[in-house]
């Protein structure tokens, strides 16, 4: 349920970026119709106070221009004139002669405002007068807007209110459609949940989405029952190969004990019971991993102290007769002594012994095995080292990818099995923890485990 809370509300913040992200560009794209507008626009930008700086008055009145004053007109393709008090054309410079040369002060304001006589006009006061630039026709288009302040700003204030009002529309219809969403999908997403847990899902079969809440009923009855089916027969095949595998290990260890047998026989018959005992081992192992992987196996709890735990599985080993070939030493610091943590003893116990019959079945012809017990910041690290023949630095990245292959080379014609490193695996997952493998120099390899302890620890 948290996994499916959180997906929806990064898609609601997403919904928001997009909204905020349109919101953005289309500002950005009316800036740039702007801005392409005018870089493109044709209009002549004539220099008014430029040209009014060129015309000059002498002591006798006469009004003139220099050279530049024509350069500017002729660069716009504009026209000028000058306008005395009296409305007289005191000075002009290319004025077309249709226009006239003298205009009343109602004329002087109509056309300053709008156009003479098509010509859209420019006007600035001088010391000469009044100037007067006349542009191509068509080439400026000229508005006059009078409003009062209120006005405009009640335009302001309602244009900012439909701009926010749209926003906050878009915004509500974004968490209605998103809530929506998530309240067709959350079951869905429940239900992929509760399968991956290896439980029923029963989803309401109604609704927009009622075709994949069917599949999704379908797709976890069909592996509900197909794991179910597994585990049955993996514990039955277990149950139906114990109780022969009892007698005939039972019949092996006594014809081993046999003194009145031949040598021959003996011998064999031991070659019986370590076999048998190695497929007794391997049908624990395969019961003990599907109950893992199905959350099946039951755990009790206590406090676990793994310096304590490693010595009694060396000397579980060490009293069952070992081969004089493989040695065993513990090795822990007085930090170490102190390390405890919640665990299941009986499972970190068989965690134990399959690192080290793991690093015995690799090596046959014997090895040195360390168990060392360490302290790494909120965690304990239980290893398990040897100084055998190791692995291959593929076949160890495998391991580190959490895939752990049927069957391993070794010396011997038979290999060793994986199901035990797997089974390992899944008891460090079970504690929360992590098992990492390395090669050892010159040759050798080490198992490490590292599984959470408290901060006061």
């Amino acid at each position: 349920m948290a996994a499916a809370k959180r997906f929806f509300r990064k898609y609601l913040f997403s919904s928001f970026l997009i909204l905020i992200s349109f919101l953005l560009i289309n500002a950005a794209l009316l800036l740039a119709v702007l801005l392409f507008s005018w870089h493109s626009s044709t209009d002549p930008d004539i220099p008014v106070a430029q040209i009014a700086d060129h015309i000059h008055t002498n002591q006798q009145g006469t009004v003139s221009a220099d050279e530049k004053t024509s350069e500017l007109l002729k660069e716009n393709a504009a026209w000028g004139m000058v306008l005395n008090d009296e409305g007289t054309v005191v000075w002009e410079e290319a004025m077309p002669s249709n226009l006239p040369r003298q205009y009343s002060a109602t004329e002087v304001a109509q056309f300053s405002r709008w156009y003479l006589d098509n010509y859209p006009v420019l006007v600035q006061e001088t010391a000469s007068g009044l100037l007067v630039i006349g542009c191509p026709p068509n080439s400026i288009v000229k508005y006059n807007f009078v409003t009062d302040t209120a006005y405009v700003r009640s335009a302001l204030t309602g244009l900012l209110t439909v701009v926010v009002c749209n926003v906050t529309l878009m915004l509500l219809l974004f968490w209605y459609n998103t809530r929506k969403v998530e309240k067709a999908v959350t079951p869905i997403l429940n239900g992929i949940e509760t399968i991956s847990r290896g439980k029923a899902v029963a989803l309401a079969e109604k609704g927009e989405l009622a075709a994949i809440n069917a599949e999704v009923n379908r797709a976890g009855n069909y592996i509900l029952k197909k794991d179910q089916a597994r585990t049955e027969w993996i514990a039955g095949i277990s149950h139906d190969i114990r109780t022969p595998l009892s007698i005939m290990l039972g019949y092996a260890g006594e014809i081993e004990d046999d003194d009145a047998l031949p040598t021959e026989t003996r011998t064999q018959a031991t070659l019986i019971r370590q076999k048998g005992e190695k497929l007794r081992q391997l049908i624990t192992d395969l019961n003990l991993t599907s109950k893992l992987e199905y959350a099946m196996q039951p755990f009790h709890l206590e406090t676990i102290y793994p310096v304590e735990l490693a010595r009694q599985v060396i000397t579980e080993y060490l009293n069952n007769g070992v081969d004089q070939n493989y040695s065993f030493e513990l090795q822990a610091d007085e930090k170490a002594h102190a390390i405890f943590f919640q665990g299941d003893a009986a499972l970190l116990t068989r965690l134990l012994d399959n690192l080290i019959g793991n690093a015995m079945n690799h090596n046959p012809n014997g090895c040195h095995i360390l168990v060392s017990v360490t302290k790494q910041e909120n965690a304990c690290c239980l290893s398990v080292i040897d100084d055998g023949v190791g692995m291959s630095q593929a076949q160890i990245d495998t391991l580190n990818d959490g895939i752990f292959p049927k069957q391993f080379n070794t010396q011997d014609s038979e290999g060793a099995h994986g199901l035990g490193l797997r089974l390992s695996s899944q008891i460090v997952q079970a504690h929360h923890g992590e098992i990492i493998f390395e090669p050892q120099s010159p040759n050798g390899l080490a198992v490490s485990v590292l599984i959470p302890v408290s901060a006061n620890n």
